[in-house]
Protein backbone atom coordinates (compact mmCIF):
# COMPACT_ATOMS: atom_id res chain seq x y z
CA UNK A 1 0.00 0.00 0.00
CA UNK A 2 1.32 3.38 -0.46
CA UNK A 3 1.91 5.79 2.20
CA UNK A 4 -0.09 8.26 2.90
CA UNK A 5 0.64 12.13 2.91
CA UNK A 6 -1.27 15.14 3.70
CA UNK A 7 0.18 17.94 0.75
CA UNK A 8 -0.45 21.22 2.87
CA UNK A 9 -0.09 23.51 -0.14
CA UNK A 10 -0.26 23.80 -3.89
CA UNK A 11 3.24 22.60 -5.50
CA UNK A 12 4.66 22.43 -8.36
CA UNK A 13 2.59 20.34 -11.36
CA UNK A 14 4.87 17.69 -11.80
CA UNK A 15 5.89 17.41 -8.30
CA UNK A 16 2.57 17.11 -7.45
CA UNK A 17 2.12 14.46 -10.21
CA UNK A 18 4.53 12.56 -8.76
CA UNK A 19 3.79 12.30 -5.33
CA UNK A 20 0.34 11.20 -6.86
CA UNK A 21 1.97 8.44 -8.17
CA UNK A 22 4.07 7.29 -5.13
CA UNK A 23 1.81 8.01 -2.70
CA UNK A 24 -1.77 8.39 -1.46
CA UNK A 25 -1.98 12.13 -1.46
CA UNK A 26 -4.83 14.22 0.67
CA UNK A 27 -4.56 17.71 -0.46
CA UNK A 28 -6.02 19.44 3.10
CA UNK A 29 -5.22 22.82 1.74
CA UNK A 30 -8.87 22.10 -0.20
CA UNK A 31 -10.18 19.95 2.00
CA UNK A 32 -13.85 21.64 3.04
CA UNK A 33 -13.80 19.88 6.37
CA UNK A 34 -10.72 19.36 7.75
CA UNK A 35 -11.74 18.17 11.38
CA UNK A 36 -14.23 15.72 9.21
CA UNK A 37 -11.21 14.58 7.09
CA UNK A 38 -9.06 14.28 10.63
CA UNK A 39 -11.44 11.94 12.37
CA UNK A 40 -11.36 9.09 9.29
CA UNK A 41 -7.27 9.47 8.17
CA UNK A 42 -5.44 11.11 11.09
CA UNK A 43 -4.17 7.77 12.31
CA UNK A 44 -2.92 6.90 8.86
CA UNK A 45 -0.73 10.19 8.10
CA UNK A 46 2.77 9.37 7.70
CA UNK A 47 4.20 12.00 5.79
CA UNK A 48 3.70 15.73 5.41
CA UNK A 49 4.54 18.10 2.96
CA UNK A 50 4.27 22.14 3.05
CA UNK A 51 5.80 25.18 2.05
CA UNK A 52 8.42 26.96 4.38
CA UNK A 53 6.35 29.70 5.14
CA UNK A 54 3.77 27.66 6.49
CA UNK A 55 5.82 24.61 8.05
CA UNK A 56 3.41 22.12 10.52
CA UNK A 57 1.19 24.02 12.57
CA UNK A 58 1.16 22.30 16.18
CA UNK A 59 -1.90 21.29 16.86
CA UNK A 60 -2.25 19.76 13.15
CA UNK A 61 1.17 17.87 13.85
CA UNK A 62 -0.42 16.70 17.47
CA UNK A 63 -3.44 15.15 15.66
CA UNK A 64 -0.99 12.97 13.47
CA UNK A 65 0.09 10.30 15.44
CA UNK A 66 1.58 7.98 12.64
CA UNK A 67 3.59 11.00 11.38
CA UNK A 68 7.12 10.08 10.31
CA UNK A 69 8.52 12.96 8.23
CA UNK A 70 7.88 16.62 7.15
CA UNK A 71 9.25 17.79 4.11
CA UNK A 72 9.39 21.48 3.56
CA UNK A 73 9.68 22.97 0.46
CA UNK A 74 11.60 26.02 1.42
CA UNK A 75 14.84 26.57 3.30
CA UNK A 76 13.01 28.22 6.00
CA UNK A 77 11.90 25.24 8.85
CA UNK A 78 11.05 28.34 11.64
CA UNK A 79 7.42 27.10 11.26
CA UNK A 80 8.30 23.28 12.17
CA UNK A 81 9.04 22.78 15.84
CA UNK A 82 12.18 20.93 15.84
CA UNK A 83 12.63 20.12 19.53
CA UNK A 84 8.97 18.35 19.05
CA UNK A 85 10.00 16.80 15.96
CA UNK A 86 13.14 15.21 17.85
CA UNK A 87 10.97 13.71 21.09
CA UNK A 88 8.55 12.36 18.14
CA UNK A 89 10.86 10.92 16.26
CA UNK A 90 10.10 12.69 12.95
CA UNK A 91 12.00 13.41 10.62
CA UNK A 92 12.80 16.66 8.86
CA UNK A 93 13.92 18.12 5.49
CA UNK A 94 14.04 21.68 3.62
CA UNK A 95 15.41 22.79 0.07
CA UNK A 96 18.59 24.52 0.94
CA UNK A 97 21.70 25.71 -1.46
CA UNK A 98 19.40 25.37 -4.69
CA UNK A 99 17.70 28.68 -3.91
CA UNK A 100 20.63 30.34 -2.68
CA UNK A 101 21.15 32.23 -5.63
CA UNK A 102 17.90 33.22 -6.83
CA UNK A 103 17.76 35.02 -3.46
CA UNK A 104 20.78 36.54 -3.47
CA UNK A 105 19.20 37.78 -6.78
CA UNK A 106 16.57 39.48 -5.94
CA UNK A 107 18.40 41.19 -2.61
CA UNK A 108 20.58 43.03 -5.47
CA UNK A 109 17.02 43.15 -7.53
CA UNK A 110 15.56 44.85 -4.66
CA UNK A 111 18.20 47.42 -3.95
CA UNK A 112 18.88 48.53 -7.45
CA UNK A 113 15.50 48.89 -8.07
CA UNK A 114 14.87 51.21 -5.05
CA UNK A 115 17.83 53.32 -5.05
CA UNK A 116 17.41 53.62 -8.70
CA UNK A 117 13.82 54.07 -8.63
CA UNK A 118 12.92 51.27 -11.12
CA UNK A 119 9.28 50.42 -10.14
CA UNK A 120 8.66 54.37 -9.93
CA UNK A 121 10.15 55.28 -13.21
CA UNK A 122 8.08 52.53 -14.94
CA UNK A 123 4.91 54.30 -14.06
CA UNK A 124 6.14 57.71 -14.64
CA UNK A 125 6.58 56.10 -18.46
CA UNK A 126 3.29 54.38 -18.26
CA UNK A 127 1.38 57.93 -16.90
CA UNK A 128 3.02 60.06 -19.51
CA UNK A 129 4.11 62.29 -17.07
CA UNK A 130 7.87 61.74 -18.65
CA UNK A 131 6.31 64.58 -21.28
CA UNK A 132 6.33 67.16 -18.65
CA UNK A 133 9.56 66.63 -17.47
CA UNK A 134 12.67 64.17 -16.29
CA UNK A 135 12.25 61.81 -12.81
CA UNK A 136 13.61 63.21 -9.61
CA UNK A 137 17.33 61.90 -9.74
CA UNK A 138 17.75 58.11 -7.74
CA UNK A 139 20.79 57.03 -5.64
CA UNK A 140 24.11 55.29 -7.05
CA UNK A 141 24.12 52.10 -6.36
CA UNK A 142 28.16 51.40 -6.95
CA UNK A 143 30.40 51.62 -4.02
CA UNK A 144 27.67 52.02 -1.43
CA UNK A 145 27.74 51.08 2.39
CA UNK A 146 25.47 47.96 2.51
CA UNK A 147 25.27 46.06 6.04
CA UNK A 148 24.30 41.85 5.73
CA UNK A 149 22.19 41.14 8.99
CA UNK A 150 22.94 37.08 8.92
CA UNK A 151 26.02 35.93 6.79
CA UNK A 152 25.10 32.38 6.16
CA UNK A 153 24.58 30.71 2.41
CA UNK A 154 22.35 33.33 1.00
CA UNK A 155 24.07 36.28 3.07
CA UNK A 156 27.45 34.90 1.41
CA UNK A 157 25.94 35.06 -1.97
CA UNK A 158 24.33 38.54 -1.50
CA UNK A 159 28.16 40.10 -0.68
CA UNK A 160 29.89 37.63 -3.06
CA UNK A 161 27.64 40.10 -5.51
CA UNK A 162 28.31 43.07 -4.05
CA UNK A 163 31.79 43.03 -4.63
CA UNK A 164 31.11 43.70 -8.59
CA UNK A 165 29.69 46.75 -7.23
CA UNK A 166 32.66 48.03 -5.04
CA UNK A 167 30.29 48.14 -2.43
CA UNK A 168 31.71 48.53 1.17
CA UNK A 169 30.66 45.54 2.88
CA UNK A 170 29.92 44.80 6.43
CA UNK A 171 27.90 41.98 8.23
CA UNK A 172 26.41 41.07 11.76
CA UNK A 173 26.09 37.19 12.63
CA UNK A 174 26.33 35.73 16.04
CA UNK A 175 29.84 35.49 15.80
CA UNK A 176 32.66 36.93 13.52
CA UNK A 177 33.37 35.11 10.67
CA UNK A 178 36.52 34.38 8.70
CA UNK A 179 35.42 36.67 5.62
CA UNK A 180 36.90 39.93 4.35
CA UNK A 181 34.07 42.10 5.46
CA UNK A 182 34.01 44.14 8.42
CA UNK A 183 31.99 42.62 11.38
CA UNK A 184 29.38 44.66 13.51
CA UNK A 185 28.38 42.62 16.66
CA UNK A 186 25.14 44.08 16.39
CA UNK A 187 22.70 44.68 14.21
CA UNK A 188 22.04 48.59 15.65
CA UNK A 189 25.63 48.94 14.95
CA UNK A 190 25.33 47.70 11.13
CA UNK A 191 22.97 49.69 10.72
CA UNK A 192 24.18 52.75 11.75
CA UNK A 193 27.18 51.99 9.11
CA UNK A 194 25.35 50.91 6.37
CA UNK A 195 23.57 52.86 3.09
CA UNK A 196 21.76 49.82 2.49
CA UNK A 197 20.64 47.45 5.61
CA UNK A 198 19.79 43.65 3.92
CA UNK A 199 18.17 41.17 6.49
CA UNK A 200 19.28 37.64 5.29
CA UNK A 201 18.96 35.81 8.21
CA UNK A 202 16.86 32.91 9.30
CA UNK A 203 13.99 33.13 11.46
CA UNK A 204 13.92 32.31 14.82
CA UNK A 205 12.34 32.88 18.29
CA UNK A 206 15.20 34.50 18.94
CA UNK A 207 15.27 36.79 15.69
CA UNK A 208 11.78 37.62 16.19
CA UNK A 209 11.18 41.28 15.52
CA UNK A 210 14.97 41.80 15.65
CA UNK A 211 14.86 44.50 13.23
CA UNK A 212 13.08 47.06 15.79
CA UNK A 213 12.72 50.87 15.53
CA UNK A 214 16.28 50.98 17.43
CA UNK A 215 17.91 49.71 14.11
CA UNK A 216 15.65 51.25 11.79
CA UNK A 217 16.40 54.44 13.22
CA UNK A 218 20.03 53.88 13.07
CA UNK A 219 19.14 53.15 9.09
CA UNK A 220 18.34 56.53 9.11
CA UNK A 221 16.63 59.11 6.69
CA UNK A 222 19.19 58.62 3.83
CA UNK A 223 19.05 54.29 3.96
CA UNK A 224 16.87 51.57 2.86
CA UNK A 225 16.19 48.69 4.27
CA UNK A 226 16.22 45.24 1.77
CA UNK A 227 14.05 41.99 3.69
CA UNK A 228 14.64 38.98 1.76
CA UNK A 229 14.32 36.38 4.66
CA UNK A 230 11.53 36.30 6.49
CA UNK A 231 8.67 38.89 7.50
CA UNK A 232 8.92 38.28 11.14
CA UNK A 233 12.23 39.56 11.42
CA UNK A 234 11.23 42.90 10.93
CA UNK A 235 8.66 44.89 13.48
CA UNK A 236 6.59 46.13 10.62
CA UNK A 237 4.32 48.86 12.90
CA UNK A 238 7.67 50.54 13.41
CA UNK A 239 8.93 50.44 10.16
CA UNK A 240 5.56 52.23 8.77
CA UNK A 241 6.11 54.67 11.33
CA UNK A 242 9.61 55.13 10.49
CA UNK A 243 8.67 55.19 6.34
CA UNK A 244 5.99 57.90 6.80
CA UNK A 245 7.41 60.08 9.29
CA UNK A 246 10.90 60.40 7.38
CA UNK A 247 13.25 58.35 9.75
CA UNK A 248 14.10 55.68 6.84
CA UNK A 249 14.81 56.61 3.61
CA UNK A 250 13.00 53.58 2.09
CA UNK A 251 12.35 49.73 2.47
CA UNK A 252 12.23 46.45 -0.09
CA UNK A 253 10.29 43.71 0.90
CA UNK A 254 9.75 40.61 -0.69
CA UNK A 255 8.34 38.59 2.68
CA UNK A 256 5.76 40.06 5.62
CA UNK A 257 4.86 38.88 9.04
CA UNK A 258 1.27 37.80 7.87
CA UNK A 259 1.69 36.46 4.34
CA UNK A 260 -0.02 37.16 2.05
CA UNK A 261 -1.71 39.48 3.96
CA UNK A 262 0.23 42.74 3.79
CA UNK A 263 -0.32 45.95 5.80
CA UNK A 264 -2.03 48.42 3.79
CA UNK A 265 -0.17 51.00 5.34
CA UNK A 266 2.74 49.84 2.76
CA UNK A 267 0.38 50.69 -0.56
CA UNK A 268 0.50 54.38 -1.21
CA UNK A 269 4.22 54.86 0.21
CA UNK A 270 6.57 56.21 -2.84
CA UNK A 271 9.71 55.17 -1.00
CA UNK A 272 9.10 51.45 -0.64
CA UNK A 273 8.96 48.35 -3.63
CA UNK A 274 6.75 45.64 -2.45
CA UNK A 275 7.18 41.82 -4.09
CA UNK A 276 5.02 38.86 -3.46
CA UNK A 277 8.09 36.58 -1.35
CA UNK A 278 9.28 35.92 -5.14
CA UNK A 279 12.71 34.95 -4.11
CA UNK A 280 13.03 31.77 -4.98
CA UNK A 281 10.19 31.74 -7.75
CA UNK A 282 11.96 31.14 -10.82
CA UNK A 283 11.44 27.93 -12.74
CA UNK A 284 14.96 26.37 -12.45
CA UNK A 285 15.00 26.69 -8.89
CA UNK A 286 11.14 25.70 -7.85
CA UNK A 287 11.79 22.37 -9.73
CA UNK A 288 14.92 21.92 -8.10
CA UNK A 289 13.39 22.68 -4.81
CA UNK A 290 10.83 20.23 -5.89
CA UNK A 291 13.28 17.54 -6.66
CA UNK A 292 14.73 17.83 -3.51
CA UNK A 293 11.11 17.39 -1.98
CA UNK A 294 10.49 13.99 -3.77
CA UNK A 295 14.14 12.84 -3.36
CA UNK A 296 13.91 13.21 0.98
CA UNK A 297 10.42 11.25 0.80
CA UNK A 298 11.38 8.92 -1.14
CA UNK A 299 14.62 8.29 0.60
CA UNK A 300 12.63 8.35 3.99
CA UNK A 301 10.09 5.60 2.65
CA UNK A 302 13.15 3.54 1.48
CA UNK A 303 15.06 3.55 4.66
CA UNK A 304 17.50 5.56 3.33
CA UNK A 305 19.32 8.69 4.47
CA UNK A 306 17.88 11.81 3.83
CA UNK A 307 19.89 14.05 1.29
CA UNK A 308 19.08 17.44 3.08
CA UNK A 309 18.00 16.29 6.80
CA UNK A 310 17.13 19.08 9.28
CA UNK A 311 16.18 16.10 11.91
Amino acid sequence: MKPEIIQYCPLMPGLEAELAERFTVHRFFEDKDPDGFLARHAGAIRGFVTGGHLGLPPDLGAKLPALEIVAINGVGFDKVDLNEAKRRGIRVANTPDVLTEDVADLAIGLSIALLRQIVKGDAYVRAGQWLGGDLALGAKVSRRRFGIFGLGRIGRAIAKRLEGFDAQIAYSDRVKLDVPYAFEATPQALAARSDVFVVAAAASAETRNVIDRSVIDAVGPKGILVNVARGSLVDEDALLAALKEGRIGGAALDVFADEPRVPDGFFGLPNVVLTPHMASATGETRQAMADLVLANLVAHFAGEPLPTALV
